[in-house]
């Protein structure tokens, strides 16, 4: 066989065994890669150049360093968390005005008679700034100060995998860039040693549980080493993470290292960007085997910090998640997404509501303190919030999805504290003040981490690509002085 058969069979197969049946992501390299620490002592791994961004030097001085998103999936209700309205407690059990809902988008409730359902729960003043916020939520509450509570949020779809869709990505049409992914892109990796994307999930007592699709969290037409590595809150951080029955380390070893010699010789003939990010993460994966261990051992953490969250060690809860995400923050991770399955409230909202709140309200509100005292919150973007809102008609004693005004809020970052933005009408329907549509709140994100979200694309099938599309303000009010 000559010379250029040989490499055109070698060629052959690292293309067709490795890398097309192989489909070798971050979780596939971790099968490889996740080696004994007696196998590190032998064998050192590559140096892998970490990625810079393709943002050299910030559009904009940037107020922050780093996001964590804490998705209240299912769809928060406003109504008895964040949106305070009297008026609606005065109209309960009255029909709803036609005025508001005539030729309107409902989910469930088209073309039902609609009445008007009361808060379920009360409201308080907290802080000396004075925020309104549910009485259910006294953690949160304790650090109204730091927090801008936007009441003005609208999305375009209204059911719940699409309306993920638009809040992740920009869009309701699957397969475009995560928000985390668009960050890892155009600023680079604070970290060499973990993923600068991870996601943590956790699931609710009460409430329907609506499943996360993995795509949430993908690179979309990015290459894929920007896309979100979702870690385990319990067990395996990262699946397959230990060797094969009946395989040793040395043997894995020599797996990882003939791959990555097949896919460096194919790559010298293609160069291709998807070979590039099978190298990278394999190596990423090696380092891995060492750092996510360390990451997830949170023994040293004094009992005064378990404490703090409400959560005992690896038990897989919201606030034990809150406390990772502090962890992965320190370690330069750029984005971290935290779901938290519990929001569906369609029944029995009052009592319902009340246990998601519960379970959320502890840890995130220590996650802000935890920052604050180690002088992290200053850089460290924080948002709260849900893929929609909840209807202000009752949907028998719950409330149907709803599009058309609904709250989050953020904390620290560059964000004003003890502020509130925007509001919806007397009866918590429609966004009337300072509407602040997804396109809006991606382009305030952008911002506050120094970046111009018009500024930030990726051409894609003859067009440029953004994670704002082709509408977004940034919402100046909310920013710091």
């Amino acid at each position: 066989m000559d010379n250029r058969s040989e490499q055109l069979l070698v060629n052959d197969v690292s293309r067709r065994s490795f890398l097309h049946a192989g489909g070798f992501g971050i979780g596939a390299a971790a099968l490889g890669a996740m080696l004994q620490q007696d196998s590190l002592a032998d064998d050192e791994p590559v140096k892998v150049p970490r990625w810079e961004g393709v943002i050299k030097k910030p559009h904009i001085a940037p107020r922050a360093k780093r996001v964590i998103y804490l998705c209240m999936a299912g769809g928060a209700s406003h109504l008895e968390t964040l949106d305070h309205k009297p008026k609606l407690a005065e109209m309960g059990g009255k029909p709803m005005p036609e005025s508001y809902t005539k030729g309107q988008p409902i989910a469930q409730l088209q073309g039902r008679k609609l009445t008007c359902l009361a808060p379920q729960q009360p409201f308080e003043k907290f802080g000396e700034s004075g925020q309104m916020i549910a009485e259910i939520f006294p953690h949160i509450g304790s650090v109204a100060d730091e927090l801008c509570i936007i009441r003005s949020l609208r999305t375009e779809a209204i059911n719940h995998d699409p309306a993920h869709t638009l809040m992740n990505t920009g869009s309701t049409v699957p397969g475009r860039p995560a928000m985390g992914s668009w960050l890892q892109y155009g600023l680079g990796a604070e970290t060499e040693n973990l993923p600068g994307f991870v996601v943590l999930t956790s699931l609710g007592k009460a409430g329907q549980a609506q499943p996360i699709a993995a795509r949430q969290w993908h690179s979309g037409f990015l290459p894929s080493r920007f896309q979100g590595v979702e870690f385990r809150s319990t067990g395996d951080p990262v699946l397959y993470v230990t060797n094969p029955q009946g395989v040793n380390n040395r043997q894995q070893r020599d797996v990882v290292t003939a791959v990555q010699q097949l896919n460096r010789i194919f790559n010298d003939s293609v160069k291709d960007r998807e070979i590039d990010t099978r190298i990278t993460q394999y190596e990423m994966a090696f380092r891995m085997q060492a750092s996510v261990p360390e990451l997830m051992d949170v023994s040293k953490e004094p009992r005064e910090v378990f404490d703090l969250y409400g959560c005992k060690s690896g038990d897989g809860s919201f606030a034990s998640n809150c406390m990772l995400a502090r962890r992965l923050a320190e370690r330069g991770v750029r984005f971290i997404q935290l779901y938290h399955r519990a929001w569906d409230h369609h029944g029995g909202i009052k009592n319902s509501v009340k246990v998601s709140a519960t379970e959320v309200d502890q840890g995130a509100a220590a996650l802000i303190k935890d920052l604050r005292r180690r002088d992290m919150l200053k850089d460290t973007l924080i948002i709260w919030g849900g893929e929609f809102g909840r209807t202000p008609m009752a949907q028998g004693n719950g409330r149907d999805h709803h599009i058309k005004g609904f709250s989050m809020w953020m904390a620290g970052g560059g964000v004003r504290g003890g502020a509130s933005y925007g509001a919806t009408d007397e009866l918590g329907y429609n966004a009337v003040e300072n509407i602040f549509h997804v396109h809006d709140f991606h382009a305030t994100m952008l911002h506050l981490l120094g970046v111009d979200h018009t500024k930030l694309t990726f051409p894609f099938q003859g067009r440029d690509f953004r994670l704002t599309d082709v509408r977004g303000e940034v919402a100046k009010p909310i920013l710091a002085g």
